[in-house]
């Protein structure tokens, strides 16, 4: 087998590789090699999946056989995952508590513990993905959204679900992110939907409260 052949085999078995994958570092340098890999991809219904600020790369269906699998225009294109109707709920909420952060971080070049208003940021490298992702606090999750997203029982199960297909990560009480979580989910679309809709007063006091949390702990200092 080729190396394109090679890869997306590895693709199909292991759903996601990261980005320092020999395999994968080398296609995203070699024009031929990549194009060969989308070829090989477009053939069987399948499109490339990665974005340069997450660190792994993945596969998913191209919109034409979307519709033909999922149906129309995608409207179940969850139920390949078993993802019940507050599974995906959770889902957003973890992406827009984890993703919306990072990608700010990563835009302005600023690491967690450094200001966000330097001049010349954009001047920086961009910040590793695991010195920009948040972690979450399962206990803080539980009591936020427990309510709204079935309590602790429904809570428990989803995300359960949620790691279970690599959106996310669980380190006893944290929760971080997973090699899917920034890959499969579109920034472009689901970004503004959340920023201007039902989430934005969410993020709002989440920000404030870290604001406050962050100003308390700099006054201790």
């Amino acid at each position: 087998m080729d190396e394109a052949s090679l890869l997306v085999a590895e693709l199909l078995a292991r759903r996601s590789l990261p980005r320092t994958h020999p395999r994968v570092r080398k296609a995203l340098v070699n024009t031929e090699l990549f194009a060969q890999v989308t070829q090989r991809l477009a053939d069987i219904g399948l499109r490339w999946m990665d974005n340069i600020y997450a660190d792994h790369v993945s596969l998913a269906l191209l919109p034409a056989a979307q519709t033909q699998v999922m149906g129309e225009a995608g409207v179940n294109a969850n139920n390949n995952l078993e993802l019940p109707r507050d599974g995906v709920a959770l889902l957003v909420v973890l992406w827009a508590l984890i993703i919306l952060p990072k990608r700010e971080r990563q835009t302005s070049r600023a690491p967690v513990a450094e200001p966000q208003n330097e001049m010349f940021a954009s001047s920086k490298p961009l910040p590793a993905v695991r010195d920009v992702s948040p972690v979450l606090s399962y206990k803080a999750l539980l009591e936020d959204y427990g309510p709204q997203l079935g309590k602790k029982t429904r809570l428990d199960g989803n995300l359960k679900l949620l790691e279970r297909h690599g959106f996310i990560l669980r380190r006893q009480d944290d929760i971080a992110e997973g090699p899917l979580l920034d890959v499969l989910l579109d920034y472009d679309i689901l970004a503004p939907r959340i920023l201007d809709g039902a989430l934005a007063d969410v993020l709002a006091r989440e920000q404030a409260a870290s604001a406050a949390e962050a100003a308390n702990a700099a006054s201790a200092a």
